[in-house]
């Protein structure tokens, strides 16, 4: 299939998600409201993975979740199906609890999971989503296979990765990430960037009907979405 890469989302939409991480205080930290709006009015990441999970009922388990901006994303654009995120970040976890309680988020649950050395049971649809290349060869192994096999028929895999194709949008990539484990934004350093020909091989072995594409938009950064879907 031939995807283009949507615009991100517009400055309206991107002010009604971002204003449920306003800080429970008037002079509270902002920070996580500037950074969901910037990522929102940015990179066209989640109104793409809205787009093609739209239609889409099955539980969706979100590997790597962060906040859960996700699932903010998803309420708001109507899509109702039972949403599990799970992070190894556990300070980011307890917030994410906290910011969908208060937006009243329904279908919605988070949990601490490393996801190097596991994950919990799910039958639906997975969302994996810039996390790929902060666990290792083996661990993106192990943890690709365990999310084809959490793949109902008709479910999706959605998920964005930086892949290297030795170009100087992974090398900028590199230093992104670098930068973003040394803040501590990200918990580890990155450690391998598969290759497309990598994932379309695991996908193909597994019998999945699987489309990979760029998916730049404006970012710098060599990010590639990948759809696997089981037939049925």
């Amino acid at each position: 299939m031939n995807r283009s890469v949507p615009r991100p989302m517009d400055a309206e939409a991107a002010r009604g998600i971002a204003r449920a991480f306003l800080p429970e205080r008037p002079l509270g930290n902002r920070y996580h409201y500037y950074y969901a709006l910037s990522k929102l009015r940015t990179d066209p990441l989640y109104p793409g993975v809205l787009d093609l999970l739209r239609g889409h009922a099955a539980p969706l388990i979100d590997l790597g979740c962060g906040l859960g901006l996700l699932a903010h994303a998803l309420r708001r654009d109507g899509q109702a199906m039972p949403y599990l995120g799970v992070d190894i970040d556990a300070p980011k976890i307890e917030r994410a609890r906290r910011i969908a309680g208060r937006a009243g988020l329904e279908g919605v649950r988070f949990e601490v999971m490393d996801l190097g050395a596991g994950w919990p049971a799910h039958h639906g649809s997975v969302a994996i989503l810039d996390v790929l290349q902060f666990l290792t060869r083996d661990q993106q192994a192990a943890l690709l296979d365990a999310a084809i096999a959490m793949l109902a028929p008709g479910g999706l895999l959605v998920m964005r990765a930086a892949l290297d194709d030795g170009g100087a949008r992974i090398r900028r990539t590199r230093a992104g990430d670098r930068f973003a484990a040394l803040t501590g934004w990200m918990p580890d350093r990155p450690r391998h960037y598969p290759t497309g020909d990598e994932l379309r091989a695991r996908f193909d072995a597994a019998g999945l009907d699987v489309d990979i594409a760029p998916w730049f938009g404006n970012t710098p950064f060599n990010n590639w979405m990948v759809v696997a879907r089981r037939p049925g």
